[in-house]
């Protein structure tokens, strides 16, 4: 469950914060202008404010100051267009299939496309329901541009005044998604629980992670710092660290339950994994609560006991072979670690508890998004073997499709809802369009059935004012977390408004229902017209990946010999290798969701990302073993290990690359053992780490020949 649909949460998360904004302004706005005009006015405001509050997200300033002027222009051009063309059927029809698919090309500019797009629609399906002449077209442009300019300012103005608290509940929100993602693997200390299971759960957690993330940093890793930014800096970069440790515990799962599947060391490990979760949940709390974080779970029963299991082992070598002992060690250690990391970020939480690891004057842009609205995006994506370009040529013939429908049905005064649940529905994927489909049903039947009982016991003004403002916080509040809310919220919004407008309208109800089944059914028919099924942009993804894990091992490599300077590098690497392997992740889950004949390699390319992983987790692991064995440390020789056990990491991955469409990857001769004759404790456990690594490198490039060859035999 997401962690925004608690109550104990959900008050507290950006979530609630970005529905209570936007139906106080939405409604204070329209309010304001019926005081002081007519209600047709009013609702033209109110219609402008809506659209505009569709860009309202959390985002730096100025990053939402040039957004929702975006939208607040755009939509004013739209309602313009849409109002003037409204007499002439033709010229209508022929304005709607252009915006639609021009509406729809904003998705080149990525995820700000999305909402940018919907606001454009959006504007349009409410322009083009009723017939005005130019004066009043003009006119309701102008109202239009004057309620949504008035609430860019409103919303400015809200987030200037909030801005900590904003970056705190984003933050928040990727701890959150950090105890979740640990829960799950805590899951792989379960004998009893499914591996392949526990695998895909981890995957679509890791996918959501590195989403929350990137959202973090492009928060907080913005303009001045005050000293409580200190604190979220502080915070944001334990989280990472806290992060990588989690990542170095991906090995041995396997192993460790052949060994010790019938043993309590298992169930204690995977009692203090859940500890760290419910831990990483109250530091979480703590942060979008605006106080220092207490640590109030104890791990010292589970330690106690799993020290204790390590001694008797020890006497009694016998039961367990020395390599399956050492494996559990190791993973005790680093559970461990993970334990001693989390007071840290525990004190990370208070002012001046640690110093930062990346000075401040450090250029952060790299990690950061970098947003680009400009003409030569959309101009690489007009091409026909561009998933953006074949997706809005289906809403191009979707939207032309439920307009043509719209005029024949006996009520054409509400057959732009047709319209508006077309361009809700139709996604750029087929399982985001069928997701979005059933929820906007099952919504939009919840919301008729709700609204109906509502008007059945009372009519009263009050209540349906009282309701109608629940409504339209709600709708906002769950779009990117349950968007079946959403759909709930919005049918009961306008059905209220509808109802408070013209009292004895109650064939609205009915008509809505109708109107969303068919766009419904022609968002369904159209999402096979053109499609860009997932397996298409897999080949590309892949070689992202392989690149991506190339350079993170370079930058590994360098600062595990100890010649980088500090870890910036390795960071940014590290970043872009989950940032590929979650983008490859996000592709297989949606490809899943596809018809059974348009999924490929669906087992190769999931055991693919799990090897990506264990490499990632290797190279954290070895970090964690150097920095645990750092006392008599023989660094000509470690280095000279390191050398040789990198570089033919590095060269699988290039083999991959190289190779894809081969039988069988190239692999350079594995690592020969270096002669040094030492003492050092870590170096057997070094020498094993690094023969893992490389294995899992190898089983990289075979997993990349294996997708290839089964791709191409499905042609």
């Amino acid at each position: 469950m997401h962690y925004a649909l608690t109550p104990r949460t959900f008050f507290h998360s950006h979530y609630f914060a970005t529905g209570l904004r936007i139906a106080t302004g939405v409604v204070g706005l329209t309010v304001l202008t019926l005081l002081a005009s007519d209600l047709k006015t009013a609702m033209v405001v109110c219609i402008g404010a809506l659209c505009t509050s569709l860009m309202d997200l959390p985002s730096p300033l100025r990053h939402k100051f040039n957004e929702m002027l975006a939208s607040v222009l755009l939509g004013s051009a739209v309602t313009l267009v849409i109002s003037l063309c409204a007499p002439v059927h033709l010229l209508l029809g022929l304005m709607v299939a252009l915006l639609s698919f021009f509406a729809s090309m904003m998705l080149a500019f990525g995820r700000k496309g999305y909402p940018l797009q919907f606001a454009a629609l959006f504007s349009m399906t409410l322009a083009m329901q009723q017939s005005v002449t130019p004066l009043q077209a003009v006119e309701h442009a102008a109202l239009f541009f004057v309620g949504g300019f008035a609430y860019l300012w409103y919303a400015l103005a809200i987030a200037w005044t909030l801005r900590q608290r904003i970056k705190e509940q984003v933050l928040a929100e990727a701890l959150y998604e950090l105890a979740r993602y640990v829960e799950v693997k805590a899951g792989f200390y379960d004998s009893h629980a499914d591996m392949k299971e526990q695998w895909a759960a981890l995957i679509r957690s890791q996918a959501a992670l590195a989403e929350r993330q990137q959202a973090a940093r492009d928060m907080i890793l913005r303009g001045r710092r005050s000293q409580h930014d200190q604190v979220l800096v502080q915070v944001h970069y334990a989280m990472l660290d806290l992060y990588e440790m989690v990542l170095s515990t991906h090995t041995d799962y396997a192993r460790l339950r052949e060994h010790f599947a019938d043993s309590d060391a298992l169930v204690w490990m995977r009692d203090l994994i859940a500890k760290t979760a419910r831990d990483i949940e109250s530091i979480a709390f703590a942060v979008t609560s605006r106080r220092p974080s207490v640590q109030r779970v104890s791990y010292a029963p589970e330690l106690r006991a799993l020290t204790s299991a390590l001694k008797d082992m020890a006497t009694r070598p016998d039961k367990v072979n020395a390599e399956a002992r050492s494996m559990l060690r190791g993973a005790y250690h680093r559970i461990h670690a993970i334990s001693r990391m989390l007071t840290q970020l525990h004190r990370a939480t208070r002012a001046q508890a640690v110093d930062l690891q990346i000075a401040p004057a450090v250029d952060l842009t790299p990690f950061r998004t970098q947003q680009k609205y400009e003409w030569s995006v959309l101009r690489a994506n007009l091409r026909w073997n561009s998933p953006i370009f074949r997706y809005s040529l289906r809403v191009l013939l979707a939207v032309s499709c439920g307009m043509l429908l719209a005029e024949h049905l006996p009520y054409g005064g509400h057959g732009y809802w047709i319209v508006l649940t077309i361009a809700v529905i139709l996604k750029p994927t087929y399982s985001m369009t069928r997701q979005r489909r059933r929820d906007r049903v099952i919504g939009t039947l919840i919301g008729c059935m709700a609204t109906v009982l509502v008007l059945h016991f009372t009519r009263a003004p009050a209540v349906l004012l009282a309701l109608l403002f629940i409504a339209t916080a709600a709708a906002p509040a769950f779009v990117q977390i349950r968007y079946r809310y959403t759909s709930i919220a919005a049918s009961m919004q306008v059905l209220l408004q509808i109802s408070l407008l013209v009292p004895g309208s109650s064939h609205v109800v009915s008509e809505r229902l109708v109107d969303t089944l068919i766009g419904a059914g022609i968002a369904t028919l159209f999402s096979h017209v053109f499609p860009s099924w997932e397996y298409r942009a897999l080949p590309q993804r892949i070689s992202d990946v392989l690149k991506a894990g190339t350079g993170y091992v370079g930058a590994a490599r360098e600062l595990l010999q100890g010649r980088a300077e500090d870890d910036f590098v390795y960071r940014l690497r590290r970043k872009q290798f989950t940032d590929s392997l979650s983008a490859l992740s996000s592709a297989l889950l949606r490809m899943q969701d596809e018809p059974a004949s348009k999924r490929r390699a669906e087992d190769a390319i999931m055991q693919f990302i799990l090897q990506n992983y264990l490499v990632a987790a290797q190279m954290a692991a070895i970090r964690l073993l150097l920095r645990n064995h750092a006392e008599d440390l023989p660094r000509e020789a470690v280095n000279a290990w390191l050398q040789r056990a990198c570089d033919a990491t590095t060269n699988q991955l290039e083999a991959a690359m190289q190779t894809r469409d081969a039988a069988t990857p190239s692999a350079p001769e594995t690592t020969e053992a270096i002669e040094a004759a030492t003492a050092w404790s870590g170096w057997r456990p070094l020498q094993r780490r690094t023969r893992l690594l490389l294995a899992d490198a190898r089983a990289v490039a075979q997993q990349a020949a294996g997708i290839a060859r089964e791709m191409g035999r499905a042609g």
